[in-house]
């Protein structure tokens, strides 16, 4: 078996290995001219003589490594102090903040719990949403009052704050009352009624008003009854003012206000203003009593109401 760099058998003696990249007449002549040449295909074309250095030159040796000076070191300084403190300070912050995550997560699935039990159990949570710049109510009328008793919801939250504005302009004009020499008791009065009239009216009867809407409840309904009377009562008795407390001059009806006039036109134009603010408070709050009562008989409220009533007595005998 032949080896691998055997000289080939049938390759002439005298021939030469040839350079590839020498010059071309020498390549012709050292491939084309042979001993066999003759007879009539053979031309013998005059070449110049071969060079004397035809052989290939030995390419020079690469070193070992093909990274071209990129096998050399370069040493730069590091604080290995101050970057071990940096590090380790991140690593404090990243633990950290990894613990604040975790304890936003617990409080989150916390709320949402209370919040699907609250669902289940039938408990609305009510957020405060009124007033826009001072929220200390819940109120939302367009998203949960039907719309079939959305107008008459808008007129009584409307009589709240008709309330509201008749107390504030009978703490005016009793205030001047007082300036003009009436004395300090009357506007003591006048400050108790603000206090307690406005907190008072949301909670006993408006509230109630807006909840029996929203779940159609007929206890709801009866406590809205009995509370709204009393503030249909309490206008009635603003408006006219009888001489009963300090002569009555504690709230600017119209008694308050003829018995004022002759001695200070002021004082009394004030009160015949909130005389007129009282009337049209009462004349509204009939007004929603009426609609109110009207739409509690239709609805059959009326009926649950008396059911639910015989079955609290009955529990309460038991």
């Amino acid at each position: 078996m032949a080896r691998r760099y055997d000289r080939n058998p049938f390759a002439e003696e005298e021939e030469e290995e040839v350079n590839p990249f020498s010059d071309p007449a020498v390549r012709g002549k050292a491939s084309g001219q042979s001993k066999f040449g003759g007879g009539l295909f053979s031309t013998n074309v005059p070449s110049a003589p071969p060079t004397s250095n035809s052989r290939l030159s030995p390419l020079p040796p690469e070193p070992a490594g093909f990274d071209y000076d990129r096998e050399a070191t370069i040493d730069i300084p590091l604080d290995t102090a101050s970057g071990g403190s940096h590090y380790q300070n991140l690593k404090k912050k990243e633990k950290e903040l990894q613990a604040k995550e975790a304890e936003l997560r617990k409080r989150e699935q916390e709320v949402r719990r209370k919040e699907e039990a609250a669902a289940r159990a039938g408990i609305v949570l009510e957020e405060k949403n009124w007033p826009p710049f001072f929220p200390i109510i819940h109120h939302d009328i367009a998203n949960e009052i039907p719309i079939h008793l959305q107008r008459l919801q808008y007129v009584a939250f409307s009589t709240l704050l008709g309330l509201v504005l008749c107390l504030l302009w009978n703490i005016i004009a009793v205030t001047t009352a007082w300036i003009k020499g009436e004395g300090v008791k009357i506007w003591f009065l006048a400050i108790i009624y603000l206090i307690a009239g406005v907190p008072g009216a949301y909670v006993l009867w408006y509230r109630p008003l807006y909840r029996a809407f929203r779940k159609e409840s007929a206890l709801r309904f009866g406590w809205f009854f009995l509370f709204y009377l009393v503030h249909v009562g309490f206008c009635i008795l603003a408006a006219v003012a009888p001489p009963i407390v300090f002569k009555g001059k504690s709230l600017t009806g119209i008694l308050s206000a003829i018995d004022l006039i002759d001695g200070n036109a002021l004082v009394g134009i004030f009160y015949f203003i909130g005389f007129g603010l009282f009337t049209v408070e009462t004349l509204a709050s009939i007004w929603v009593l009426q609609q109110v009562y009207m739409y509690f008989r239709g609805s059959g409220q009326a009926a649950e109401m008396k059911r639910e009533a015989a079955r609290g007595a009955m529990r309460a005998a038991m």
